[in-house]
C-alpha cells in the first residue's frame, strides 16, 4: 500500500470541503476521485475549481460507484454519523469534520463500526496538531507543569454569529457556539492536558441577541433571527477522573473581549495558548517564558496530512474516534445540566 495513492472522495463539497480539497490535492500520495452534495451548484464550483473528475448528489451512490478507499465527511452536524457510518460500512476510512457529530450516542455507534470494521475513524480536530498545542503538550509531557489542576477555556466573539449555513438551527446543528467554536479550544485543552477522563459536568446557556433582528455594526450582519434556536452564550464547568476542572465559555454574540485561548494551570507552573507562554518559578524568581520561535500553526493541513499518514503508511492515528467521542460526552453533559438548571450530571 506504501507505494499506492490513496483515492478519496467528498461527502459535502461546501467551504470545509474546498479548503481540504485545496491542501489535498497538493499531496502526491492522494487522488481526489469524486465528491457528493444535494447542492449542485456546490458541486459545479467544486469540479470547477479542484478538478473533481465525478461528482453526485446522491452520496450512497457515489461510494457504490467510486469504491473509495477514504472519504472525508464534510456536512452539516445532523448528517456526520448516517454519512460516517455508511462511508465506513463500504470499507473506506474516515475523516470527519467536528464536531464528530450531534450528540455522544452518535459518536459512540460512529466509534463502535469503526472499530467493528476495523477501519480508521479520525476526527477533524485541527488545533492539537497546531505548533502552539504541540509545544505545551510535549512540556505536559516532560513534567514541566507538575500535576495539572485547572485549565481555562475560552471560544468568545462579541458578535460573530454566522450568517450562512445552518450554524444558527439547534436541529441540524445540536447547539451553538459550545458545539462549534467551543469544541475545539475544549479539545486542544483536553489533548495539552493528558486527556483525563471526564467524570461530571454542569453548565448554563443563554440566548438574548441571536433571535432578534441585527442592530449592530458587526463582521457578519443580517443572520437569520427567525430560525436561530441555538444559545448565544454557553458556560461549562467539568471535574475529570484525576481531580483536574476545566472551565468553559463559549459564545457567538456576548458583551466581552473576542479570544480564543486557553490557560492551564499546574502545581509546578502553567502556559497559554495564545499568546503562547510558560509560567514558572526558577531561582527564587516567577517568571514567563516565551518560545522564541515556532512553525506557523498550519494545523488544518497537517491534520490532513497525519489523516493520509494513517490510512495510507499505517502510522498510528493522531485524532482518534475515542478522543471525539470523550469531548462529545463532555459537551453533551453540558447542554444536559443546562436544560436542569445547571445542575451536575454524571458522564458515563
Amino acid at each position: 500500500m506504501a507505494n499506492s495513492k490513496l483515492r478519496l472522495a467528498f461527502i459535502g463539497s461546501g467551504g470545509i470541503a474546498r479548503a481540504q480539497m485545496r491542501i489535498m490535492k497538493g499531496f502526491p500520495d492522494v487522488e481526489i476521485i469524486a465528491a457528493a452534495d444535494v447542492n449542485e451548484h456546490a458541486l459545479e464550483q467544486a469540479k470547477a475549481d479542484h478538478g473533481i473528475p465525478a461528482v453526485y448528489t446522491d452520496w450512497k451512490e457515489m461510494l457504490r460507484k467510486e469504491k473509495p478507499m477514504a472519504v472525508s465527511v464534510c456536512t452539516p452536524n445532523g448528517l456526520h454519523a448516517e454519512h460516517t457510518i455508511g462511508a465506513l460500512r463500504t470499507g473506506a476510512h474516515v475523516l470527519v469534520e467536528k464536531p464528530m457529530a450531534m450528540n455522544a450516542r452518535e459518536a459512540a455507534a460512529m466509534t463502535a463500526t469503526a472499530r467493528r470494521l476495523r477501519r480508521s475513524l479520525i476526527i477533524g480536530f485541527q488545533y492539537r496538531f497546531d505548533s502552539r498545542a504541540q509545544f505545551i503538550r510535549q512540556m505536559a509531557g516532560e513534567e514541566r507543569f507538575g500535576r495539572i489542576l485547572f485549565v481555562r477555556c475560552q471560544a468568545l466573539r462579541r458578535r460573530g454569529i454566522p450568517n450562512w449555513g445552518v450554524f444558527g438551527r439547534k436541529e441540524l446543528q445540536g447547539g451553538g457556539p459550545l458545539i462549534d467554536i467551543g469544541v475545539h479550544i475544549m479539545e486542544v485543552a483536553h489533548y495539552c492536558m493528558g486527556s483525563p477522563r471526564p467524570v461530571a459536568a454542569s453548565g448554563q446557556t443563554f440566548r438574548y441577541l441571536g433571535d432578534q433582528p441585527c442592530n449592530v455594526a458587526c463582521q457578519w450582519p443580517n443572520w437569520d433571527h427567525k430560525t436561530y434556536t441555538v444559545e448565544d452564550l454557553a458556560i461549562g464547568h467539568i471535574r475529570f477522573e484525576n481531580g483536574a476542572v476545566m472551565h468553559l465559555e463559549a459564545s457567538f454574540a456576548a458583551h466581552c473581549q473576542d479570544a480564543f485561548t486557553f490557560s492551564l494551570m499546574g502545581e509546578k507552573g502553567g502556559a497559554d495558548f495564545e499568546p503562547p507562554l510558560i509560567r514558572t518559578d526558577e531561582n527564587g524568581y516567577m517568571v514567563n517564558k516565551t518560545p522564541a520561535f515556532l512553525p506557523q500553526p498550519d494545523g488544518f493541513g497537517r491534520k490532513l496530512r497525519f489523516f493520509v499518514d494513517t490510512v495510507l503508511y499505517g502510522k498510528p492515528t493522531e485524532a482518534p474516534a475515542e478522543a471525539g467521542l470523550m469531548i462529545q460526552k463532555m459537551m453533551d453533559a453540558i447542554y444536559t445540566s443546562a436544560a436542569k438548571g445547571g445542575r451536575e450530571v454524571l458522564i458515563r
